[in-house]
């Protein structure tokens, strides 16, 4: 009967070992789709184009939701640091920076947008 506990044993340690690398496999997963689905957060709040004090704000939400002034619309990030902007009038893919209070979108071969962050009152 030694044999059968120690045969038993062994088949336990190995469908332990099996499963433990298969939620660690599970869980890095996960942890990559969390991290790719959350873009970046440092865009969300209120955005004023550079010019005159009357200009358009655009306000990104966590949510994936974007303001452009009174259209909405919907942002998503992709790769190198690009960001697609979808409005009921068109999309756009543009190059992102951001640093600090200051926010530039870059059209591919074209024009650029700039904006200063707008701080709430009592922030």
């Amino acid at each position: 009967m030694a044999i059968a506990g120690d045969y038993n044993s062994v088949v336990m340690r190995a469908v332990f070992a099996r499963r433990a690398r298969l939620l660690i496999i599970i869980d890095s997963v996960v942890v990559l789709f969390v991290m790719a689905s959350c873009g970046n957060s440092s865009i969300v709040g209120k955005w004023r184009m550079v010019g005159t004090e009357n200009q358009t704000v655009w306000e990104f939400s966590s949510n994936g939701s974007v303001l452009v002034g009174d259209v909405r619309g919907r942002y998503k990030f992709g790769d190198q640091d690009r960001i697609k902007i979808e409005t009921p009038f068109a999309t756009t893919v543009y190059q992102v920076t951001i640093a600090s209070d200051q926010l530039v979108l870059q059209e591919p071969g074209g024009s650029k947008l700039e904006f200063t962050r707008l701080r709430e009152a009592g922030r």
